[in-house]
């Protein structure tokens, strides 16, 4: 028979079966495609059908059309009918579809922007209401917005809003459904002019506005603030928005108690922010510490539950007010200023004056400088010169604490002078590296990040919230190194541990700095420690876990318990002293050496005294491995069953059974349960047998646990997932291009 004939043959023989399997295949994907779901519509019984995926959409509400004998289907849609989700089904997006999915057919995006359109151009005063607030519902839809814009639409509302003709709700309707039509992207908000905007600042400062256009206001005018290439042809902001003004108006605004209102006041506040030069920047900065709104905040907006998007909106504008400390902490002090040199000497005077009795000190700067802990005794200012960043900033938190806590700047400088030299903190020193790891805890410098919710009410209670911070941290890091007993040499190890206990105080959010300080005493360098006992052994349990961790333990368990029978069979050749035992109890006085001989084939042993080793040559007896039966533990062995007291740490070789006679054991009792372990253990190994001793699996968690540690060291950092990623599917085939260079 030819190939071609063989070929023809099998392909005839397998083509029935190749055949019913591609149809199954077919049947099943077909079947997938079909979605189960209900349609809905006003008036008419609601419909169970299954929509073909494969079918064009405009086909399948035509079908839906005739059957409720609908003229027009062009005019109609499909729209999810959930209360989050009402949006319009299109070939983009009908992937979404499910099964047991509720549908409504409703007017089309097209037939529904053309109404509206009409409705708010039209003269009836009623209609126009019912169309604002059906539109602000439908702009939500990117299909409808794409549709109502096209016709011009957006710049509808616009003209409305400027007329200035709408006030309370019909003017919120305008707004809510302009910013939600502005979501989409679809046009640039550069079409915005000055007529409008003046027209928002108004419902911002005017009280007569009312609460319920002033949401939609506010949002609107923080993204005229933010995306508008040329702020300057608006120049109502600048007018209105001043940093004296907005205070006001904000206060009125926070003071109206409602979430989502005081949420866009603060994410106005932000852009104005972000958009100011240095100099209204600092105006703002000055405005929003003041005592008066600073009030405001604690007690409406910090006083009530915060949602997630308040809470973003807060820690956006901690970070731009934290974020004022960056030009002093990038800028280093100048040795030659007047104001620098004086600052210098007002920290150097309290000590000299309180010292000048006890000639501690002396009179000499030089010397006085190097107790407060300048590294430069000579030209102190250097030290602010050469550690940049924090730069001035850390000169100005020392200044700030000797000025204002003068008591506890002279107790912690005092405190230091009467240490011994090699455990003196140095407090200058000390200062500016504090200062280095507060700018990095609290991220000073950096811009805000989109996902950031975490905020400190403190930093809003006080108008000098990171000097305010230094003086509590700069006594918990003298009272942590009193604590260490540290020296110069230890001083990273401390910055260390102040760290954390400022990074674990700040997670419980204080509301004041008293708390904070309260927290802080808590947090004692033993306490520290203890935390991060615990967190390292979360850690290790929860990677212990880990599907990738179990199968390296598993992969390198038969290599430890290797190690652990050489360790026994060392332990065996190191040889132990017993009393002497047999199967009627103790021999009073008696004691015998036993050792494993060097070749491990046999054990060796002689009488000796009591606590005293024997040469080897001297091991006159021996007992080869082949000669023992098996090992006996606790109430087991022949010369436990007199005993009187505990057994378990009886132990003893029974011997092979001799033809003439029963050979009698060899008794032995360790002198703890370690030398009990170490023993038996040893002695299954010879036999062959397994180790079971709780020694042994102490031993080997100790090993796996260190054995791992060592293998994960090169992925330091990287979190462990609890399971292996999915290994990616096959491709079709396997014809890979290789191209030789």
């Amino acid at each position: 028979m030819s190939q071609s004939d063989l070929s023809l043959r099998t392909t005839k023989v397998l083509s029935p079966n190749r055949a019913s399997t591609l149809s199954t295949t077919s049947s099943r994907s077909q079947q997938d495609n079909v979605k189960k779901i209900a349609i809905t519509a006003d008036g008419k019984l609601p419909l169970l059908r299954g929509i073909d995926q494969n079918r064009p959409l405009a086909a399948i509400i035509q079908d839906i059309a005739s059957e409720w004998d609908l003229a027009n289907a062009a005019d109609y849609a499909l729209q999810f009918t959930e209360p989050n989700r009402q949006v319009y089904i299109t070939e983009r997006n009908r992937i979404e579809l499910q099964n047991g999915n509720v549908l409504s057919l409703t007017w089309s995006p097209e037939k529904s922007a053309r109404d509206l359109y009409a409705n708010l151009t039209g003269p009836n005063a009623e209609l126009r209401l019912e169309s604002l607030k059906r539109l602000q519902k439908l702009a939500t839809d990117s299909t409808f917005a794409h549709e109502f814009i096209n016709m011009q639409g957006h710049m509808l509302i616009i003209k409305y809003v400027i007329d200035g003709k709408s006030q309370g709700d019909p003017m919120a309707y305008q707004l809510k459904s302009f910013m939600a039509l502005m979501e989409h992207g679809v046009v640039d908000w550069d079409i915005i002019v000055p007529d409008f905007t003046k027209r928002i600042v108004d419902c911002i400062i005017s009280p007569k506005s009312g609460i319920s256009p002033l949401q939609s206001a506010l949002e609107i005018l923080e993204n005229v603030v933010l995306h508008c290439s040329d702020i300057t042809k608006h120049p109502v902001i600048e007018q209105h928005m001043t940093p004296e003004k907005i205070q006001t108006h904000l206060q009125r605004i926070i003071l109206a108690q409602s979430n989502e209102v005081q949420k866009n006041a603060i994410a106005l506040l932000n852009a104005l922010f972000i958009k100011a030069g240095p100099e209204k920047r600092k105006k703002l900065a000055d405005s929003v510490q003041s005592r008066t709104f600073r009030n405001v905040l604690m007690t409406s907006v910090f006083g009530g539950k915060l949602g997630s998007e308040m809470a973003h909106q807060l820690y956006k504008l901690q970070t731009l007010l934290l974020n004022m400390y960056e030009e002093k902490m990038l800028t280093a002090a100048d040795p030659n200023s007047q104001s620098v040199t004086s600052i210098i000497e007002t920290l150097r005077k309290p000590v000299l004056d309180i010292e000048a009795d006890s000639n501690q000190l002396g009179n000499r700067k030089s010397n006085v400088y190097k107790k407060l802990g300048f590294e430069d005794s000579s030209h102190p200012a250097q030290d602010f010169v050469r550690h940049t960043p924090p730069g001035i900033l850390a000169l100005d938190n020392v200044h700030y604490f000797a000025q204002n806590q003068s008591e506890n700047y002279i107790k912690v400088v005092l405190e230091n002078s009467c240490r011994e030299d090699k455990h003196d903190c140095p407090f200058i020193r000390s200062s500016i590296m504090l200062t280095r790891v507060l700018c990095d805890i609290l991220k000073i410098g950096e811009p805000p990040s989109d996902d950031g919710k975490t905020y400190y009410p403190m930093f809003f209670n006080d108008d000098k919230p990171f000097e305010k911070l230094f003086c509590i941290c700069i006594q918990l890091l003298n009272k942590t190194w009193r604590e260490m007993r540290a020296s110069e040499e230890d001083f990273p190890k401390v910055l260390g541990v102040v760290k954390e206990q400022i990074t674990r105080a700040l997670q419980v959010q204080p509301r004041s700095f008293e708390v904070l300080k309260t927290r802080l005493q808590t947090l004692t360098y033993q306490d520290i420690l203890k935390l991060w006992a615990e967190d390292r052994q979360k850690k290790e349990d929860w990677e212990s876990q880990a599907k990738p961790i179990i199968e390296l333990r598993q992969h390198i368990t038969p290599d430890m318990l290797n190690l652990i029978k050489q360790q026994r069979i060392n332990f065996l050749m190191e040889g132990t002293n017993f009393q002497k035992f047999n199967y009627k109890g103790k021999i009073r006085d008696k004691y015998w050496f036993w050792r494993l001989a060097p070749n491990s084939k046999s054990f060796l042993y002689a009488d000796c005294s009591e606590n005293s080793e024997v040469a080897l040559d001297d091991l006159t007896n021996k007992l080869t491995i082949s000669e023992m039966k098996s090992v006996l533990v606790g109430k087991d062995c022949q010369h436990a069953k007199k005993a009187k007291g505990a057994i378990n740490l009886y132990f003893a070789i029974q011997p092979q059974p001799s033809s003439s006679e029963n050979p009698e054991n060899f008794c032995f009792v360790a002198k703890d349960e370690t030398e009990l372990d170490m023993w038996v253990d040893g002695l299954n190994v010879l036999l062959g047998n397994e180790m079971d001793s709780s020694q042994k699996n102490k031993d080997l968690e100790l090993l796996l646990n260190m054995e791992t540690k060592i293998h994960l060291l090169d992925i330091e950092g990287i979190t462990i997932p609890s399971e292996p990623p999915q290994i990616p599917p096959e491709p079709n085939n396997f014809d890979f291009v290789y191209t030789n260079f």
